[in-house]
């Protein structure tokens, strides 16, 4: 291959022959990716491992591009006629008075992230989990070089598969940790407990664990917390994250990602990250993705009780059952409600039976969004979008099918973004283990009821740390880092006067009807204030970062100036 001129390198990536992940110089970097191109650019990102992101561009203008499969690390490009230019951020690469995309804005308003390719700038782009990016003479190449291959064995013994499985877990862990104190985030949930103990299990040192909790009913889950941190000996760190501390950190979480982005729980995660790096931790790890790849969301059990309508016999569904729930009777009768909106969903295929309850849609396109800014934007992008990443894995089961689609959604576009930047900013290091490449090659040949058994979430994974994990917290329900802003946001003053003067200000920009603004903040909110302060949230954080990045920006124009 030609000599490179400009490279990018981030992650750690495991290259084909190597016993360990690489953290050599970047030139041993190099060398092996060069080795990997020889033949071909998705042959070389299909068979380097781990977690990257790469570009490499030669003498005679070819680049390559690629980040790993779930995105963990983030990569941006930008093409100028026969140039392409790269970034680990977007906003490096937009340039001064760069177009704002009002499609973009709407994708956030409707995903609370902007999924890629697509960014905030106009002409800039994101490569997507599991794609490479071939730029030659002009030509562009965006494509997968890896789509999951699900092949369940059947049959598969549960004991040889415990054994292997918690093998694999004490690697991944073992693999990801660095030089200082052994950390990680807990919220007391099974991945982040799961991860607590293995470091203890791989280096026999106390792990340093780091949880937030909320003085707010329902939202603080500290004593499962406890409960795992006393199981295996943790030095645990409680951190109680107060609404003034929330109004303080609001703007500069917002401003340090490179396009608007919301995901609430981003900032107990800074929290926990700056708190760490306080006591001179200096990697962390987090717990996401065991749910994902092992069958842990409550939303698996849902859709598998939606596509049991499938197999009630066809003439009955659509000659009786199907009338009589659909009917505005049924709808308006208390005893019949259930079963109406029970065949109302069940009746849409997937993936759109995921958006049946999206913040966007329910409240309302047109009730909500100001029809110029509307003119703008195809309010059916999102769909398509969705509908594409679908059908990379429609000959998977159902519920693998759903499982690749939070693989890219779920983590790629939100959980992963949510803690690698603000982890950056906390300036700790993070990493994954849940999701090292050798586990998710062990998901991908787990049967079907290994991951939901009837409606029992991630059977295996709960039955083969049974005794290695506390009981409790084998079977507690999964709550997180929620963030209770919605309540607060009705009880303190402080918060309540700066989300109210961001959606103000946001209505004067022409993409949220004002009108719709007030009776969000004057009537619903207080109505639900745990529901409708998402959408708040959303909103508040949308401006927080316009005010930051593009403080002009008004959607009759389109334009930051």
């Amino acid at each position: 291959m030609n000599e490179i001129t400009r490279m990018f390198f981030s992650g750690r990536p495991e290259f084909p022959g190597q016993s360990k992940r690489s953290s050599d110089s970047p030139q041993v970097v190099l060398e092996a990716w060069k080795a990997q191109l020889s033949s071909g650019p998705a042959h070389a990102a299909k068979a380097v491992r781990g977690d990257f992101a790469v570009a490499l561009q030669t003498e005679s203008g070819q680049t390559f591009l690629a980040v790993d499969r779930f995105g963990i690390q983030s990569l941006c490009y930008r093409v100028d006629g026969k140039q392409i230019h790269f970034a680990a951020r977007a906003d490096d690469l937009a340039r001064d008075a760069e177009a704002i995309d009002p499609q973009a804005i709407f994708d956030y308003l409707y995903f609370h992230c902007i999924p890629s390719p697509r960014t905030v700038f106009k002409n800039v782009l994101r490569v997507p989990p599991g794609h490479y990016v071939w730029f030659d003479q002009g030509q562009l190449t965006v494509a997968p070089y890896w789509t999951p291959e699900f092949q369940p064995q059947e049959g598969l013994g549960f004991a040889s598969a415990r054994d292997e499985f918690r093998g694999l877990l004490k690697q991944a862990v073992s693999s990801q940790l660095c030089e200082g104190k052994p950390a990680c985030f807990l919220s007391g949930g099974t991945d982040s407990s799961t991860v607590a103990g293995m470091i203890r299990e791989a280096t026999g040192q106390r792990p340093s664990t780091y949880s937030i909790g909320f003085e707010a009913d329902g939202y603080d889950e500290m004593a499962y917390a406890r409960i795992a941190a006393k199981h295996f000996d943790a030095e645990h760190h409680e951190i109680y994250f107060t609404p003034d501390e929330l109004v303080a950190n609001i703007p500069k979480v917002a401003c340090f990602y490179d396009q608007p982005f919301g995901n609430s729980s981003a900032l107990p995660a800074y929290y926990c990250a700056q708190r760490a790096k306080q006591d001179g931790v200096i990697k962390l790890l987090a717990g996401d993705g065991g749910d994902e790849l092992f069958g842990g969301n409550s939303r698996y059990a849902k859709q598998r009780v939606f596509s049991w309508w499938q197999s009630v016999p066809g003439p009955i569904r659509r000659g009786l059952l199907e009338p009589l729930c659909m009917s505005d009777f049924a709808a308006r009768t208390p005893l019949l409600k259930k079963a109406h909106s029970y065949v109302e969903q069940a009746r849409v295929p997937m993936p759109g039976r995921l958006q049946m309850y999206n913040l966007l849609l329910r409240l309302g396109i047109h009730d909500m969004l100001c029809p110029d800014f509307l003119q703008q934007v195809d309010v059916d992008a999102p769909a398509h979008h969705q509908q594409s990443v679908w059908d990379m894995n429609a000959q998977a089961s159902e519920l693998n099918a759903t499982l690749a689609f939070d693989w890219r959604y779920t983590l790629g576009e939100s959980d992963l973004p949510k803690v690698r930047e603000t982890s950056k900013l906390a300036s700790i290091e993070v990493g994954f283990p849940m999701l090292d490449t050798a586990l998710l090659d062990f998901s991908l040949k787990l049967p079907d009821d290994f991951k939901l058994r009837g409606l029992k979430l991630r059977w295996f994974f709960k039955e083969a740390l049974r005794g290695f994990l506390p009981d409790e917290i084998l079977s507690k329900k999964k709550q997180g880092f929620g963030l209770p802003f919605g309540v607060w946001m009705t009880q303190k003053p402080a918060l309540k006067s700066l989300a109210e003067d961001s959606l103000r200000t946001l209505a004067r920009r022409g993409i949220v009807k004002p009108e719709f603004i007030e009776q969000l903040l004057s009537v619903r909110l207080r109505e639900h204030p745990g529901y409708y302060g998402e959408q708040v949230w959303i909103l508040m954080m949308l401006e927080q970062w316009l005010r930051a990045k593009a403080p002009t920006y008004a959607a009759g124009n389109g334009r930051a100036v």
